[in-house]
């Protein structure tokens, strides 16, 4: 892409070469004014094809750290000082041609047909030379290139106008060749006043006309959204920096948070191919949050782990419990300070009404360093399951028995099935009770986790 636009540019080079030549010399021949502002402004068009082939390929240039967002502005700042020597031009042009028209002196146009010939060759090029302009500015979106194709399109039609005035000299308007020279000067202000307002907009940050409301549009559609609270955008160069602001549910892990926020960028692409999305997703309360997401969501906030988080309604008053696990090493008064403190936050959240009682206990090792018991222990402890299973009822099927060794006692894992119709409050208690009673009989185990299944059919 960056080499096609190097590739018009320096086509674009050779052709304003070329046009500025011939209509300064057919220029100078004839005494047109006509074909000499034509010819002026074809070499401020040469200038300008020659800035923008060298912004073109600056703007290229990937983001560095001295400029963040890339080097696509450098487009803009030579559209706007080409959009300058286009007023230059025009105001020479047009004092040039009412001198002219108001003076006593009589100024002779030889209207040749050198003169035709050099000024069709002109509209037949820029006609062309304009097409491909447009058409590679809009794939690469070049500002640079767009600018040199509203040249060449002015040019096209103040040509036009010149052949106007060629022909009213051959029938002896001498004037013509002057009024034909200030019409070219009115196209040539039109162009660069299309340009430059273009080109402020740019360099001003003006978002392109819609581009906000469709990203907003994007962004709100993505599910897990809650709100748009905020849409910048800004084209720089060939690109479309894009900064989003979305609201999402407190209550939402960071990792979901974060593929959220790539889910929102890669929407906002899709339909805008050229945007560079920054993502900002700030956290919301939503009026449909449970107790029990609520006490979770303050308890993370302050990275804490908790569990078992009971609510009860008695008499109208709200009553919170909790499990808090702190550093088993931590000592009693530290616990506390950080219970209380935990306590106080759910207060806030919940109201000032609110019961709230934890119970401390110690977070277990993350990495404790075991073996695995001898064979005869695990048959043990399997057999010791089993007896208590038929014991408790309803638990089926003890397998998958395993019984680590550590500094601290025993860890033992297994697995067991219940009728799947059964009530998940009802297997956790019967899970509990087996765990428990298997503790009480064999005090060197000081962990039991079972994990339950439905029953086969």
């Amino acid at each position: 892409m960056q080499r096609e636009k190097e590739r018009v540019a320096l086509g674009s080079i050779a052709a304003s070469g070329g046009l500025t030549i011939a209509k300064g010399v057919v220029g100078v021949l004839t005494g047109s004014l006509a074909i000499l502002s034509e010819a002026a402004h074809s070499l401020i068009d040469l200038g300008a094809t020659i800035m923008t082939y060298f912004a073109v390929r600056i703007s290229g240039k990937p983001a560095d750290e001295e400029h963040h967002y890339g080097h696509g502005k450098v487009e803009s700042v030579t559209a706007l000082a080409e959009t300058a020597m286009l007023f230059v031009l025009s105001g020479v042009v047009v004092w040039e041609a009412t001198h002219r028209l108001l003076s006593n002196q009589r100024h002779i146009v030889e209207a040749s047909l050198l003169a035709f010939a050099v000024i069709v060759v002109s509209v037949v090029v820029d006609f062309f030379r304009a097409r491909l302009l447009y058409r590679v500015a809009h794939e690469t979106a070049s500002e640079a290139l767009e600018a040199d194709a509203l040249h060449f399109g002015s040019d096209m039609w103040s040509s036009l106008s010149v052949l106007v005035g060629l022909g009213g000299v051959a029938f002896g308007f001498q004037w013509a060749d002057s009024a034909a020279a200030i019409v070219v000067a009115i196209f040539v202000c039109i162009a660069g006043w299309r340009l430059g307002r273009r080109t402020i907009d740019t360099l001003t940050d003006t978002a392109p006309p819609g581009a906000a409301e469709t990203v907003r549009r994007i962004a709100g559609r993505v599910g897990g959204v809650v709100g748009v609270d905020g849409v910048r955008v800004r084209p720089v160069g060939d690109k479309l920096f894009v900064e989003v602001a979305v609201a999402v549910s407190r209550t939402l892990p960071l990792d979901r948070v974060g593929a959220l926020k790539e889910q929102i960028a890669k929407a906002i692409r899709t339909e805008l191919p050229r945007a560079e999305v920054g993502v900002d997703a700030a956290p919301r309360a939503l009026d449909d949050e449970t107790v029990q997401e609520r006490v979770m969501v303050i308890a993370r906030n302050q990275a804490l782990a908790v569990h078992h988080v009971t609510v009860h309604d008695i008499r109208g008053q709200r009553s919170v419990s909790l499990d808090l696990e702190v550093d088993r090493k931590l000592a009693l008064g530290a616990a506390h300070d950080i219970a209380d403190k935990l306590e106080a936050a759910l207060r806030e959240e919940l109201g000032p009404g609110v019961e709230v009682e934890t119970h401390i206990e110690p977070l277990q090792p993350p990495e404790a360093a075991g073996r695995e018991a001898p064979l005869e222990r695990v048959r043990a402890v399997e057999m010791t399951l089993a007896e208590i299973a038929a014991e408790a009822g309803m638990v089926r099927d003890v397998h998958n028995v395993r019984v680590r060794e550590t500094d601290e006692g025993e860890i033992v894992n297994f697995h067991c099935r219940f009728d799947p119709a059964l009530a998940v409050q009802v297997v956790h208690e019967k899970v509990d009770e087996v765990e428990r009673v298997l503790r009480r009989r064999s005090p060197s185990i000081k962990r039991v986790i079972g994990h339950a299944e439905p029953s086969r059919n």
